[in-house]
């Protein structure tokens, strides 16, 4: 058994299509369950090189999933993206 004690619960709300294409990720990937499939890409996403730290101001609307939210404060550097 883990002992790895998560003592805090984060609750998201997705819409239908973000749902539709974190399942097929988890799936494609082999994840045991949408939540271990949620932190792995937490981690990769925290990992990820370039990633820029958030403007202030932001709403969680500016955060979306499958890319149909508004700009995103952060975007990947590399890609000459920062949202402006």
């Amino acid at each position: 058994m883990n002992d790895l004690a998560r003592g805090e619960r984060l609750q998201i709300m997705l819409t239908q299509s973000e749902l539709e294409a974190l399942d097929n990720w988890r799936f494609s990937k082999r994840m045991p369950s949408r939540a271990a499939a949620v932190r792995e890409l937490l981690k990769r996403g925290l990992a990820a090189e370039g990633f820029d730290l958030v403007e202030g101001g932001s709403k969680s609307q500016d955060f979306g999933v499958t890319g149909r939210s508004s700009a995103s404060p952060t975007r990947d550097i590399r890609n000459g993206s920062d949202g402006e």
